[in-house]
């Protein structure tokens, strides 16, 4: 692991982050290895993880890909909307008062693919009405005790991501939309340790068989509300992994990514909108080349 301590060091000398979570997960004896830094980058904790990362679209394949698997769901407009193929627009300012009727209002129609924060939260809503089941009551029971929604935090460990009011915004979702609504969200809201995202990974794949999921190339961007590596030699997930690999990208600067062809997998942690979101250069750099040490190792 000592390559990848080096490199979380470099990566948070020359960014904007403050700390960082890494795990390297292997799915065929279902074991992982992780470190965090924070506050004491010369002393990484590899036992139990104690900083709290807002996860933001992570949540999404946690809470909607979760759901979607657990219910076997068989239906086409649901897994439109899973997989951003529903002809809903990105994103936009939601009201609080009615902004289940904005989302409705929208007709669900197979489109190009077009990565949108309304699918994710139209999923969630049909989802509900269909199966007259909370969409985080079926997911949570699936998740590590150190995945929690952003308004069960108290005591815990959070690091900053942004500000509110002109102070530093620590413990609330950095979300715009998933702030305002004040409720829960399958679009962002989460948050978690390295560890607790670690296992989560892999007890959902040895209870559901995840990986066995990913056994072909999907034709389209998004699987299961999973996104997929579509150039292998120029992907975040980092060169050299198979065309089947699969995960997910979080814009406070998260990602996990699996391949399922080496059951290898791995997670990167940071609070890279810490003061500012624009500028994810470094954090780029780093998920390759990490990415790519995995791969090869």
């Amino acid at each position: 692991m000592n390559q990848y301590i080096d490199m979380a060091k470099d990566y948070l000398v020359n960014s904007n982050s403050d700390a960082i979570g890494v795990a390297i997960l292997d799915f065929s004896d279902h074991s992982y290895k992780h470190f965090e830094l924070y506050q004491d980058f010369k002393n990484p904790n590899t036992t139990k993880g104690e900083v709290y990362f807002d996860l933001a679209s992570l949540t999404k394949p946690l809470v909607n890909s979760f759901a979607h698997i657990i219910e076997k769901i068989d239906d086409h407009d649901l897994e439109l909307l899973l997989n951003h193929r529903a002809g809903l627009p990105a994103w936009g300012v939601l009201q609080k008062d009615y902004w289940q009727d904005q989302l409705n209002s929208y007709d669900i129609k197979e489109s190009d693919t077009l990565y949108s924060d309304f699918s994710a939260l139209r999923y969630m809503l049909e989802f509900e009405k269909k199966t007259q089941k909370k969409i985080y009551d079926v997911v949570r029971v699936e998740h590590d005790e150190n995945i929690k929604f952003w308004k069960n935090l108290s005591t815990e460990t959070v690091v900053q991501n942004g500000f509110y009011k002109n102070k530093p915004n620590i413990g609330k979702v950095h979300d715009p939309n998933a702030f305002n609504l004040n409720v829960f969200t399958s679009h962002a809201g989460l948050f978690g340790t390295i560890d607790g995202l670690a296992r989560t990974l892999l007890n959902f794949d040895q209870k559901y068989n995840l990986l066995n999921k990913f056994k072909s190339r999907s034709e389209k961007r998004f699987h299961l509300g999973f996104d997929t590596v579509e150039t292998p030699e120029q992907t975040l997930a980092g060169a050299g992994c198979s065309a089947l690999t699969f995960g997910h990208l979080g814009f406070t600067g998260t990602s996990f990514w699996i391949d399922p062809e080496r059951k290898l997998g791995h997670i990167i942690l940071t609070n890279a909108t810490k003061l500012y979101w624009y500028d994810k250069n470094q954090l780029n750099v780093l998920r390759r080349e990490l990415g790519k040490q995995v791969w090869n190792s």
